[in-house]
């Protein structure tokens, strides 16, 4: 049963229904999977989607860690024997991290302070008089705590006694809260580069922030990251400061200093001390993390997202296709494969300069379009991709020709998961063989591939890792299920990323599949070792067996609901199979009456949108795509030229466009269209088709800016 507090909490977070977050969080701890939960268990959720769902999983851990760190700090200040039924009420209510920190502030554990030295020498009554600031005389009270062993005179017991009011200062919740409040209305961020590294070659990607300054609160991912990035090669010095360091010392002494006695003055210097020794530089840590997190979620949400767009790039679908990974010096490798994906033939090619054996090369590729019945050719987009393109297309008449994104594929090539399906081949067929897989469907392909070495990322490597492989293996997941995945075909890397797989229940499918033949009917999958109930429940409707005895094998409609439509078939006086191929006969169909305890009527409209299209793909058409001809290199471009492109990447600043001169251009933002839009991906998406204006060309930093406007 879910936790009542914390799904209190999480509704109140995320202001959603506290019964469909209670739920939610229920079959969370059930075992269900978020695709799962999302598609099939729509009455339980109130319709929550994936990203709600994933929200819900997300805080319910977060105040787990809150549960589990509040543990900590009881059992610390009670066996201190400080725990007072005030301050255990205080803990308990308390689920804020930052305040929970603040409260264990003054018990925690520490190092060897000055204040720790200073009272260890007897001189926390000596502070307390100071601090109350009603002794008239404190170089006489002070004389009391000159003992000759470790203090020797007055003017040592008072810095003591002052360095425990500032550690009592720095420690104290209000003062805590208001220095942070300052920060968050006024801090700046500043950047300065460090003079030796001012002219290195490294320094020049960074030269924006070499004088840079600007409000934290509006300081945006992207930029933060740079700073940081150029902070941790060495290269910039970055702070974060207030506006004015002599307005929060002030309101800090007025926190604090009652009188105008000497008391009174020795408390405004510990105040002052406080705040730059000790507040200062522990709330500027605290900001610099704060803000880190933030840039990170916000690069983690554009990586997700492109990844995403990514996946669920257009397929070609099942042709024999040839694939080829470019190149000049070293040839191009050419494969062959069927339309399962399967290695027929490989071979190098050496159509380009140096070695120009174009005749030949173009006798071999005629062949091997002629004997393998190639229907489409795949080119991957780097060296001598254009030059492979137009050689191509000159020789070969028949197949389609694209040009396919070949990011990761040399890290997947030199990978186990392709050792394993290519012991003897060497990395350049692997690569090969990868590009013509992508381009018969992206998803299949790129799943085997660290979603880090794919390149459609912003600082990827900068940010918290773990929170960034859980984001993306999430998308991953997502994209997996909402597709589908045939159980006939699919490898066992893509089978793991299936709602409630894993790569073991993986393995044992393709095992399986392997011993006993292709799969009949999703109710064989129970005769999988290991495959029980809860698994087969969890990932029965993500698969797809075409040709299946049953049609709804081939459907998104989960087993447990067959008999409804069976039901539905029958109360129409027919097969499953005609309700399905009968537009006229589901239009007869009510739905409202087969709403029962346990169905309602948003699963009901999703069998009925899937009787309609059974299986069908959600992902778009594939398009054939031409760079401009005039252009080859960077040299070529021209300011004001309007070019033919493809994104290849999206920021939160703007999207990098390929215009087919080995070096991506920049579509800032503010040039994407003649009004204001909030993110990129408001107009853009990945690999989008799109027309360039060319504004500028940086040959030194190899820039190139690009507009979307006046084309």
């Amino acid at each position: 049963m879910a936790n009542s507090i914390f799904t209190k909490l999480i509704a109140k977070a995320l202001n959603l229904d506290v019964e469909a977050v209670g739920n939610t969080l229920s079959l969370l701890e059930e075992g269900c999977t978020i695709p799962f939960i999302s598609r099939y268990r729509k009455e339980r959720t109130g319709e929550l989607d994936e990203v709600q769902i994933a929200a819900i999983a997300d805080e319910n851990e977060r105040l787990m860690e809150i549960a589990k760190r509040k543990e900590t700090v009881i059992k610390t200040i009670t066996e201190l024997g400080k725990m007072t039924p005030e301050l255990e009420k205080r803990i308990a209510d308390c689920w804020d991290a930052t305040e929970l920190e603040d409260i264990y502030l003054p018990f925690k554990p520490r190092r060897r302070t000055r204040a720790q030295v200073a009272r260890e020498q007897g001189l926390e009554p000596l502070a307390q008089l100071i601090l109350m600031q009603r002794e008239a005389n404190i170089e006489q009270a002070a004389r009391r705590f000159v003992t000759g062993d470790g203090i020797t005179n007055v003017d040592e017991a008072i810095r003591g006694a002052q360095d425990i009011i500032a550690e009592t200062i720095s420690e104290d919740e209000r003062s805590r809260q208001q220095l942070r409040g300052s920060y968050r209305r006024t801090a700046i961020i500043s950047s300065k580069v460090v003079k030796a590294k001012a002219d290195s070659d490294e320094a020049a990607k960074f030269s924006d922030y070499f004088d840079w300054q600007e409000p934290l609160r509006r300081c945006s991912s992207h930029r933060l990251l740079a700073m940081r990035r150029g902070e941790a090669e060495g290269i910039l010095r970055l702070s974060i400061d207030p506006i004015d360091d002599q307005e929060c010392i002030e309101r800090l002494q007025r926190n604090w200093v009652h009188s105008r006695s000497e008391a009174g003055q020795l408390v405004a210097e510990a105040a002052e001390d406080a705040y730059k020794r000790l507040l200062k530089p522990s709330i500027e840590t605290e900001f610099s993390n704060i803000s880190k997190e933030k840039a990170d979620e916000e690069a983690i949400r554009v990586f997700a997202e492109n990844l995403r767009q990514l996946l669920l790039g257009a397929p070609l679908g099942q042709k024999r296709v040839m694939g080829i990974d470019p190149g000049f010096r070293t040839g191009c490798k050419v494969v062959c494969l069927d339309a399962q994906g399967n290695l027929l033939h490989h071979e190098a090619i050496f159509p380009h300069p140096p070695v120009n054996r174009r005749m030949q090369a173009m006798v071999h590729v005629q062949q091997l379009v002629s004997d393998y019945h190639i229907e489409a050719i795949a080119i991957g987009n780097g060296t001598a991709s254009r030059e492979t393109r137009a050689f191509i297309e000159e020789v070969a008449s028949g197949p389609q020709v694209f040009v396919v994104s070949e990011d990761g594929a040399s890290v997947y090539s030199a990978s186990k998961v392709a050792r394993d399906e290519f012991p003897d081949e060497d990395v350049t067929v692997r690569g090969a063989v990868s590009i013509g897989r992508r381009l018969m469907d992206p998803l299949a392909e790129l799943v085997k591939i660290d979603p880090k070495s794919i390149g459609v990322g912003q600082y990827q490597h900068d940010v918290d890792q773990t929170k960034l492989k859980h984001q993306l293996d999430q998308t991953v997941e997502s994209c997996v299920n909402l597709v589908g995945v045939d159980l006939n075909t699919a490898s066992s890397h893509l089978l793991q990323y299936v709602s409630g797989l894993g790569p073991a229940l993986a393995k044992n499918i393709v095992d399986y599949r392997r011993e006993h033949g292709a799969f009949t009917s999703r109710a064989q999958l129970k005769k999988v070792p290991r495959l029980g109930p809860a698994a087969y429940q969890q990932c029965a409707g993500f698969l797809r067996i075409p040709g299946a005895k049953n049609p709804l094998d081939n459907s998104a409609v989960h087993p447990e609901s067959y008999a409804l439509v069976e039901k539905m078939a029958s109360d129409q006086g027919c097969t499953v199979q005609e309700l399905i191929a009968q537009p006229e006969l589901r239009s007869h169909i009510d739905i409202s009456r087969y709403v029962n305890g346990e169905v309602g009527l948003p699963t009901l409209t999703d069998i009925m949108q899937e009787l309609e299209k059974p299986g069908r793909d959600p992902r778009q058409q594939l398009e054939e795509f031409e760079f401009d001809s005039r252009v080859q290199t960077i040299d070529d471009l021209e300011e004001g030229m309007i070019l033919p492109g493809i994104v290849t990447n999206i920021t939160n600043f703007g999207a990098f466009v390929d215009i087919g001169v080995h070096q991506d251009g920049l579509v800032h933002i503010s040039q994407m269209a003649n009004r204001r839009i909030a993110h990129p991906t408001d107009v853009l998406k990945l690999h989008q088709h799109v027309t360039v204006r060319v504004l500028e060309v940086d040959h030194r930093r190899k820039r190139i800016s690009l507009s979307m406007k006046q084309v």
